[in-house]
This record gives structure tokens, sequence and C-alpha cells, in this order.
């Protein structure tokens, strides 16, 4: 390992990063060049996207249109007193920029939809979906399948988590196998609880797998279900199958 080949102060910060074989300065400069698009400033965004920032992601879009009340302070991790009543998306922006400068740092002002995804997403290659509400989630769902990204996306309720990881670029099922269209309830953390801890967790998941998909490292959970239990500590990873109703299947590799 040479250290000429990344800059000094770099070699010296991500040292502990870069020292793995399966990373080393190849892996890391394609963490410096990744395109990452964190849809949703939340539980699940906000570890997230500290975690992509401390990874030394290069380029990296947040998109959300809330601002920060005093609820979200147990578990949006971006987020001080301070900051109640701005705008989630322009705090974390700030947060990442005074982490590391070196990071592209984009901020929509905006709720994804049907005539805005295209515009925000197009120039990102993983697209993370921290939303918190079915439309949402199949919404990013069918615009990755149909433009070939990398979907990584996670959803938590009481005590309970689960993480799916897309690569369309290959051979996999989507969100819609799993579940062809929404509940006619919502699941909502707002009504029914949120351990605090477990939005660290699904969202500390969530930039795991984002940094496995940029590394191409053999065991990405491509097509894969984690489900995961903050009480009883319990994992588990189920194969998702292809559905053959799947009103995306036509899109899929």
């Amino acid at each position: 390992m040479k250290k000429a080949s990344i800059k000094s102060e770099d070699y010296q910060k991500y040292y502990r990063q870069l020292i793995l074989k399966k990373i080393g300065i190849p892996g890391q400069k394609k963490i410096f060049k990744a395109k990452v698009l964190v849809i949703g400033a939340g539980g699940l965004g906000c570890p997230l996207i500290l975690y992509l920032a401390y990874s030394g992601i290069g380029n990296l879009g947040i998109v959300d249109h809330d601002k920060i009340e005093l609820s979200n302070l147990s578990r949006q991790v971006l987020f001080t007193k301070k900051d109640i009543g701005k705008y989630k998306v322009l705090i974390s922006k700030k947060v990442v920029e005074k982490i590391n400068k070196k990071i592209n740092v984009k901020a929509f002002r905006e709720k994804v939809d049907k005539k805005n995804i295209e515009k925000i997403a197009k120039n990102y290659q993983i697209i993370c979906d921290g939303t918190d509400n079915f439309k949402s989630r199949f919404l990013i769902n069918d615009y990755c399948v149909k433009n070939k990204k990398i979907l990584i996306s996670s959803a938590i309720n009481k005590f309970d988590g689960q993480l799916f990881a897309f690569n369309f670029r290959k051979k996999t099922p989507c969100f819609r196998c799993f579940m062809p269209e929404a509940p006619s309830e919502e699941l909502n953390c707002e009504s029914d609880g949120i351990m605090t801890t477990l939005a660290g967790i699904a969202g500390s998941l969530q930039a795991n797998e984002v940094i496995k998909s940029i590394l191409n490292i053999k065991n990405h959970s491509n097509g894969n279900i984690m489900i995961f239990n903050a009480l009883n500590s319990n994992f588990r990873k189920v194969k998702l199958l292809k559905n053959p109703n799947c009103k995306n299947n036509h899109l899929h590799a």
C-alpha cells in the first residue's frame, strides 16, 4: 500500500478503514467518487447521513421538506434544541459540511413525488430510502427499478426493523415483490411509538449496505430483507423471490 497514492491527510483520517483488505486505497477512492442520495432526513436518515459523511462519501444528496420539532430530538441525531423550527435538510447539510468540507453536499428542500423524482435522483447511483410512508416507498422503488439504480431501504416501527437492499442492475426482486400494494392502514411511529436506539441501528445498517455496494463486496445483501428486533436482539435474513404478478416484472433485469 503506497501512501503517496492518496493525500496524506486522507490517509491518516481513514487509515483504520484503509488497512482493511476489502477496502484499501482503491476502495476508499471509490467511496470518494460515489454519488449517494438520501431521501428523508429523519430517524433513519440522520444516522445514515452521519456515517456516510464520516466514511468519506464524495457526493451526497439529501431530500426532506419537514422542519425540526422537539419530538424529533430523541432519535434524529443531527439536530439539537437550537435547530427547532429550521428545515431538516438545511441543518443536515451544515452538519455534513462541518464533518467533512470535501463532501459535495446538495440539499433538496422538497417532498419527493412523481413530478420531481427524476430531476432530484438522476445524478445519483445509490438511492437510500428513509421515508416513513408507503406512497413514497413505492414511488422510490418504482423509479429505481425503471432506472437501474441501487436502492437501500429501511423501515422501523415500535421495536422492529427491516432492511432491504436491491441492485437493479442485476437480476433481483423489488419492494413490490414483497408487498404489491400499500396496506389499508399506514404504520405510524407517531401513534405506535418507536424505540430510540432502533433508528440508529437501522440507519447504520443502511450506511453499511451503501459502503458494501460502492465497494462491490460479494456478500452485499442484494434481494434480501433483514428483519431485526431491538428487544431480543434477533437478526435474520430472508431471501426475497420475484413475484410473477409484480407490476414491475417487465422492468426487472
